[in-house]
């Protein structure tokens, strides 16, 4: 049996018709039938922004008959802010700052120069800008080797992470494993970079590789599926914002 016929088969049946949003105490709650969502835990689905809840509605409302919960990328996010960071919200912070301690951003090649040069030009304005706004200083690294950074700069950027509300820090957590980058993440967040460009600096050498020896179907599929979730990421953080 082909695999996606497989996932497809295991995938719960649709059990709604409508989907609405509907103004809370605490925000704004996404309703199936009239039924308020509520996460794998049972916490309520209540977004800070109307915005927000759009999103999670348009996942909702875009299923077919059965539900990709795997690809409902703002629902699952959204269940992890309000269920999870909550009690973790620490944890998280330093995961964002474990990113930051070995950083795509600060390792640069060694050859040949062209990526050198590509690496230097996009990398240095994000590292520049990080430094100059935020306080974060990072050394840069020629090769694979490990680096260690400032103890300063990592605590911070745990105290930047733990300075956001949950919705916010659950984005950035994400988007730091997304990347491979807590600067990447944080810029995300601030939008000093939309999606498209925040997922290119973070494929940077593969992107370089790419053109040289294009790509292969499995490898095509990947970038489609991280396009996607660093698309919606972009969109998170910019509904929390109101923009």
């Amino acid at each position: 049996m082909r695999r996606g016929f497989q996932e497809a088969t295991d995938r719960p049946r649709r059990f709604y018709k409508t989907v609405s949003i509907r103004q809370a105490e605490d925000g704004f709650a996404v309703l199936l039938d009239e039924r308020q969502v509520r996460g794998p835990r049972g916490g309520r689905l209540v977004t800070p922004t109307r915005a927000l809840a759009e999103i999670i509605a348009a996942e909702w409302a875009g299923q077919g008959e059965s539900l990709d919960i795997v690809g409902m990328h703002a629902t699952r996010l959204a269940n992890t802010a309000i269920e999870s960071i909550p009690q973790a919200r620490a944890a998280t912070a330093q995961s964002v700052a474990d990113y930051a301690s070995s950083d795509l951003l600060c390792y640069f090649a060694e050859e040949p120069q062209a990526l050198v040069a590509r690496q230097t030009a996009q990398w240095e304005p994000v590292l520049q800008r990080a430094e100059s706004e935020l306080g974060l200083s990072f050394v840069r690294a020629a090769g694979i080797i490990h680096c260690a950074q400032p103890e300063a700069t990592l605590s911070q950027v745990r105290d930047l992470a733990l300075a956001l509300d949950d919705f916010r820090l659950a984005g950035v957590a994400f988007g730091a494993s997304l990347y491979g980058s807590g600067v990447l993440a944080l810029a995300l967040q601030r939008g000093w970079l939309d999606g498209g460009q925040a997922l290119a600096l973070s494929r940077l050498d593969e992107i370089f590789q790419e053109e040289a020896w294009g790509i292969d179907e499995e490898a095509a599929e990947r970038v489609a599926r991280l396009s996607i979730e660093s698309a919606m990421l972009d969109a998170w953080f910019r509904a929390l914002d109101g923009v």
